[in-house]
């Protein structure tokens, strides 16, 4: 019964990664090719590939790092499509993560900071899983101001049963109107 279940969740899980990696211009796991594949990946328009394909940067380049636009692929985490500075996301960018989750906003050294909205998704893996963590907070969505990562300012929650809070947040946290 554990080998089975085993086998499911490697099933479901490269399904997942299917469903996340529409593309084929952003990810192609069976690449011989690795760092540089084309352009200017130092000052210029570039293309950058990991050692075993898992992660892919299209777009613009600085002194060796992200700057400017560009797409960003990682087998395991998801999508990020906007704006990089020294080679972290900075400014308007989407993240579509692994799980289903989805962050439109703003960015800042590599984190949710400005003006926001996180929509939690349901991945394909709760249908294993059962009634995670994952599968309860589907269908809930935060519109608002974030800090370093993390609800801070005035926001909206809305609950995926319903449920509105809105008003201040202080470090993730409801504080109230």
């Amino acid at each position: 019964m554990k080998k089975l279940l085993l086998i499911l969740l490697c099933a479901l899980t490269l399904s997942t990664y299917s469903q996340i990696i529409k593309s084929p211009k952003i990810f192609n796991l069976s690449t011989k090719q690795e760092g540089c594949i084309s352009g200017d990946c130092e000052n210029g328009q570039g293309t950058y590939i990991s050692q075993n394909g898992a992660t892919k940067y299209v777009g613009e380049w600085k002194d060796g790092k992200q700057h400017g636009q560009g797409t960003y692929g990682s087998f395991l985490e998801g999508e990020y499509v906007g704006e990089w500075k020294d080679g972290k996301k900075d400014g308007q960018g989407t993240y579509t993560y692994f799980d289903g989750d989805k962050y439109v906003g703003q960015w800042k050294d590599d984190l949710m900071h400005g003006q926001g909205t996180y929509t939690w998704g349901e991945s394909p893996l709760n249908f294993i899983l059962g009634d995670s963590i994952g599968k309860q907070n589907a269908g809930n969505k935060y519109v608002g101001e974030w800090k370093d990562g993390k609800k801070h300012g005035q926001g909206t929650m809305t609950w995926a049963d319903g449920t509105i809070e809105e008003g201040l947040w202080e470090n993730n946290k409801f504080i109230g109107e």
